[in-house]
């Protein structure tokens, strides 16, 4: 606990709009893409068709969308965002992964690649000052 406390004092005495700005772009970009799965069902179950063959496949078909979703919203207004993106991590891993597994496809593997190393800052960064996060702190 200790640990995460250090790093809010750090995120905070660092914070910049320029960030809040990434975070909310990464919030919205994952909102839209759960967006995107929960409405095309076929491109959802294309891109899961390389995780069919392992116990629990059709979870993931089940989990992807509304954790892009929830968590997406979460990541822009800033509250559990650490938490929102831990459970972004495993999903982009898996899109990382897919790329190798499946058929390549190279703006697919940078926009994935991308947003997991955003997600792993913003693991480490947390929400910043111009959050919920921090407004919520601010009221006790």
């Amino acid at each position: 606990m200790g640990t995460v406390k250090n790093l809010n004092k750090w995120a905070n005495a660092h914070t910049y709009y320029p960030l809040d700005l990434v975070r909310v772009a990464l919030g919205v970009f994952l909102f839209l893409k759960g967006v995107e799965f929960m409405t095309s069902h076929e491109q959802m179950a294309e891109i899961v068709r390389p995780f069919q063959e392992m116990p629990g496949g059709m979870i993931l078909l089940h989990y992807i969308a509304p954790a892009h979703f929830v968590g997406g919203f979460l990541i822009v207004i800033g509250l559990l965002t650490r938490w929102a993106v831990f459970a972004q991590l495993p999903i982009l891993f898996g899109a990382v992964l897919t790329n190798f597994l499946g058929e390549m496809n190279t703006s697919n593997l940078i926009l994935a690649t991308i947003a997991l190393l955003v997600c792993i800052f913003f693991l480490i960064y947390g929400s910043g000052k111009h959050s919920a996060d921090y407004y919520l702190k601010m009221q006790k």
